[in-house]
């Protein structure tokens, strides 16, 4: 799934881009992101003790992952084209001092325990610019307005290998987003950019909002860091999660 999802989201546009360069605006970047986790995660619970707490039961430490995006931008009333791939995966070794329910599975007090959360995702989004802005303000301003889908490639796992107990779970979850990003360029080699993606239904909710510095070093060239939040609260098909994700990230890339 993350391999297929990967090559789709990200890749197989790489392929037309010398085709496309003459028509359209190309923005790639690949990068890292420093990832730090809290919240917790359940699946089939009876009670609150049976949350698997990220950082105090499951022990989880912060992961550097990488991310990779492509912002295509398309003339005339067609859509622009935002694509991005972000992996996230998270284990470790860990223990409760109760015993708690995962699944059908109860597993005991105090006995260690080895634990897996990924939520890999992946977004297409189609958004326009705020017509006029860019020109109105010389180029130093651009608001982006659209949407996005969101394909969540989730899987937890709870192993008790000395009690030879052992569950898991996986899902796919597909959400629609509402999508805004805003562009500052004060000069020509800087741009302070900001996005912002969520949606909130029935009790649920995903925000990920991004913060990115960027300088243009040479020619198509540009290197970029910032910070990255990720805030999931989702109770369907049995899983119940409240997860905020939160970190640095830099990223190079081209644009042309």
């Amino acid at each position: 799934m993350k391999t297929r999802w990967l090559v789709t989201t990200i890749l197989v546009p790489l392929l037309f881009l010398p085709a496309m360069a003459g028509a359209v605006g190309i923005d790639v970047a690949v990068g890292g992101w420093a990832q730090s986790p809290e919240g917790y995660v359940s699946y089939k619970p009876l009670a609150i003790a049976d949350h698997l707490d990220l950082e105090q039961d499951a022990r989880y430490d912060d992961e550097n992952r990488l991310a990779a995006r492509v912002r295509i931008d398309m003339p005339a009333i067609i859509p622009n084209i935002y694509l991005m791939a972000t992996p996230m995966e998270f284990e470790g070794n860990g223990a409760k001092s109760a015993n708690f329910n995962f699944g059908d599975q109860e597993f005991k007090a105090s006995v260690p325990f080895y634990s897996k959360v990924k939520l890999d995702h992946y977004d297409v989004g189609l958004f326009y610019g705020l017509p006029l802005l860019k020109g109105a303000t010389l180029n130093t301003l651009n608001l982006d307005l659209g949407i996005d889908a969101r394909l969540i490639d989730f899987e937890a796992r709870v192993d008790q290998p000395t009690k030879g107990l052992a569950e898991s779970t996986s899902e796919t979850f597909v959400l629609p987003m509402v999508f805004a990003a805003v562009q500052i360029t004060p000069v020509k080699a800087l741009a302070i950019e900001a996005e912002g993606r969520g949606i909130s239904y029935s009790g649920n909710h995903y925000y990920d909002f991004i913060g990115r510095l960027r300088f243009n070093i040479a020619g198509p060239l540009f290197i970029a860091g910032g910070y990255r939040y990720e805030d999931l609260s989702i109770d369907e098909k049995d899983i119940r999660a409240e997860v905020k994700i939160k970190g640095p990230f830099a990223e190079a890339g081209f644009s042309f």
